[in-house]
């Protein structure tokens, strides 16, 4: 008689039509991931080099000062750090769908708990943080490190609502004999000029609220307390032109607080300094007698910074 067939070959053939399917979706992942590997090195194979150079720090700016190498190498660090957590994740995910997949309908035998895991999961997060946490004090001490040499240009700088007021103290140098100041405005970004190759020490304050003045490629940012001078040291490796900004949300017009940093050569960064002078700009300015949020919002913008 005429029936389904049954026996030894008959679970022969159920087996392969459950699992053909299975083995048919995943030739197609496989096929996918292949197409979209050879995707993604084509894509970077058609990078220019300076996209290469900046996937190969990833996203960070090009370094201008010799603090950079401690806040690039934790950077890289901690991203090999989270693509080795989460490749361990995904394969224990994998190693879980494709060991414990089933075919039918039956819920598998659950269970209340499993003590190992319970307690990786709770060690294994410490543990990460804690190495993470050393690594990054080790960076911040490198970066905040004084030397013994003492530092060959000191720049106060004042971050005020809502701008910043850099102070040259320069009248001990001979080519300059005075210290002078540029101060920026709600609509007047300033400008700051550092020396290539020379020892630069900032002192930090403000009059009003807490700011932050971050130069992104000196890969680090410090902030700025009322009441307190806060101050750290770095040398300029490369000269060219960067962006500042204040990295603390500090107010209605905290997004105006942006200036320019120019790393120049020696005699270009005296040349400034005396045009400062020719402008009048000499002795030392402390920002604004008060923190008027509407001062110079529309018109006759007038200077933040104070002799």
């Amino acid at each position: 008689m005429g029936g389904r067939k049954t026996g030894s070959d008959g679970n022969d053939d159920r087996a392969d039509r459950l699992t053909r399917p299975v083995l048919s979706r995943t030739s197609r992942a496989w096929r996918a991931l292949i197409v979209l590997s050879i995707a993604s090195l084509l894509a970077v194979a058609g990078c220019s080099a300076d996209t290469t150079a900046e996937l190969k720090r990833l996203g960070l700016p090009e370094s201008a000062s010799d603090r950079a190498p401690y806040m690039g190498e934790l950077w890289i660090n901690t991203w090999i750090a989270a693509g080795l957590v989460g490749l361990l994740v995904w394969t224990l995910i994998g190693w879980s769908v494709i060991r414990y997949r089933s075919h039918s309908n039956q819920m598998p035998r659950q269970a209340r708990y499993n003590l190992p895991m319970e307690i990786m999961y709770t060690i294994a997060p410490f543990i990460i943080v804690g190495v993470l946490f050393y690594y990054t004090i080790l960076a911040q001490n490198s970066i905040l490190r004084r030397g013994p040499t003492e530092p060959e240009v000191v720049i106060d700088v004042v971050g005020q609502k809502w701008s910043w007021t850099f102070n040259y103290k320069s009248a001990n140098d001979p080519a300059v004999g005075q210290d002078v100041w540029n101060a920026g405005t709600i609509n007047a970004t300033p400008d700051l000029y550092l020396p290539v190759g020379k020892l630069v020490q900032f002192r930090l304050s403000s009059p009003d609220v807490i700011h932050s003045f971050w130069v992104p490629s000196f890969y680090g940012k410090l902030d700025v307390i009322p009441g307190r001078q806060n101050s750290f040291v770095l040398t300029p490796t490369k000269e060219g032109d960067f962006r500042g900004k204040c990295a603390e949300l500090c107010g209605t017009y905290h997004s105006a607080m942006l200036f320019n940093v120019h790393i120049v050569s020696e005699e270009e960064y005296r040349d400034y300094l005396k045009t400062l002078i020719a402008k009048g700009q000499v002795g030392e300015a402390k920002g604004p007698k008060n923190a008027d949020p509407t001062a110079g919002v529309e018109t006759n913008p007038q200077e933040v910074g104070e002799r």
